[in-house]
Order: C-alpha cells, then structure tokens, then sequence
C-alpha cells in the first residue's frame, strides 16, 4: 500500500477517504511560503534555546540531533493559524466528531527540526497513552505534519505504515512497508491515531523542519498540557475559535472553573 498524495483543493470527502483507506495521506500545496517563513520566524528565538543532544541514546524514543519546541501557540500566531486550517478541521470533523459528540481539541503542538545524523525513531502510535481501548482502537486522534521544509528520505522525512491503523496490536511491520513521507515544503502529511509512523533517519546535510499538530476527542486528556503552555493571561488575548480548540471550554460537564462561566474565560 503507498501514501495517497492529493492537492490542496481536492475536496474535503476525497482527503477522508483516502485517509480512512491507508491511514495517512499527503496533501500538497496547503501552506504558502510567506506562512511557513513566518512560522520559523516567529519560533526562531525558542529553537535557538531547544537542546541538542549529541551523544544519542539508541533506547530513548526521542532521537537526538534534533530540535524542538512546543507551546506553539503562545509562541506563534502563524502556527495558530495552522491550528484552524480548515482542511484539518474538516477532518476532524469525519473521524472524530462520531466519537466526541461536543467536539475535539488540540492534543499536541510542537516544531521540530531533524538534524544531521539524526537516527530513525521507533515506530508508534499516537493513540498509545489510552491504553483502556483494544486494537484497532477507536479513531481517537487526527495528526497531522507540515512540511515547513522539503522532506526527503534523506533528510528524515516521516516513516509512515500505511494500512497500520487496521493491525492488530501485536503486528510488526516489515522494512519494504515503513514508507518515506516525501513531501515538498507546504505540504501536509495527515495520519490516524493507529498508524505506525516515527521520524526518519537523516542522512543528509540539510535540517528537516516540521510543525506537528494532532487532535483528540474533547473528552481524553491532552497529551501536551495546554493550560500551561497556554496560560489563561495568554489564552484571554486568542481568537474565540483557537482559544476553544485548546481546550477553553466545557465538553458537556467536563472543564467548570469557578473563574468563568462554562469553562470560558471571565472578560
């Protein structure tokens, strides 16, 4: 099975299905250069202070050589906006509403830059912290990769298993089914929760930059805590719509604050 590449305009039914079917799918041409100039940018400043380990541990699911930075959205008004792009809302609405009836939320935001020499991450899943569910489990998280830079096989680009999201737990996969997510900069790599899928090795002589941003179901604990990263003096000044996503709001009974009303922020 190969990862489906489609174009930025191709209709919101035509991406879900493609990636219900593989469990991933690339889509080009859905972040311009002015938006990906601003995104480093506007990061600059904290992925100069990320550390890079150089002694790398092979046992540790980090790979060194790499940069990252999290908190994207206190830090960066251009990721924000990536946070609400629509074709990433799309899909979260088809594969996560069904099972989150108020709604879902970003689970995590993080920038991070593949250097050279970096070694392959271990194949995961982003769905392995809700350990409750058996496999195949439920689609509990929409992740999605924007290639800031080109991704190539030699640069780290993602491995990704497509059809994985289908396996049972205990199903390796084999070499010739690890593919490279090869994308040029301004695309986006869409996966499942239960796609097998790790940064890949780099080879190259140039850094791999990427933006992460997943989502979950309204109800699951966020994997990046977005009430720190995002401090209510910070959340108050966001646009209603990002300041929901991240978590601002109630999910039914879930969320009360005795400081606002309906887990929003007092104005």
């Amino acid at each position: 099975m190969n990862i489906p590449e489609l174009s930025a305009g191709t209709s919101p039914a035509l991406i879900a299905q493609a990636l219900d079917e593989a469990g991933c799918v690339v889509v080009t041409g859905l972040i311009s250069e002015d938006d990906r100039n601003a995104v480093r940018t506007e990061l600059a400043p904290h992925m100069a202070k990320a550390r890079v380990v150089q002694d790398d541990d092979p046992s540790e699911f980090y790979p060194g050589l790499t940069r990252r930075t999290s908190a994207l959205v206190a830090r960066s008004p251009a990721a924000g906006k990536l946070v609400l792009d629509q074709t990433s809302l799309s899909l979260c609405d088809h594969f996560l509403t069904p099972n989150s009836e108020y709604g879902y939320q970003l689970h995590v935001s993080a920038a991070l830059e593949v250097g050279p020499g970096a070694r392959r991450q271990i194949l995961h899943r982003e769905h392995d912290s809700f350990t409750f569910f058996d496999h195949p489990r439920p689609n509990l998280i929409v992740a999605s990769m924007w290639a800031v830079t080109d991704f190539r096989a030699d640069n780290g680009a993602t491995l990704i298993v497509p059809g994985s999201h289908r396996w049972p737990e205990r199903r390796q996969a084999t070499e010739d089914e690890i593919l490279a997510a090869e994308m040029p900069a301004g695309s986006v790599l869409y996966w499942l929760g239960g796609t097998l899928h790790g940064a890949g090795a780099n080879t190259a002589d140039d850094w791999r930059y990427g933006v992460i941003l997943t989502y979950s179901l309204g109800w699951l604990r966020q994997e990046e805590n977005q009430y720190l990263d995002v401090p209510p003096a910070v959340a108050r000044d966001l646009p209603e719509e990002l300041r929901h996503i991240i978590g601002y709001r109630m999910y039914d009974a879930l969320g009360f604050s005795s400081d606002g009303e309906v887990g929003e922020l007092p104005v």
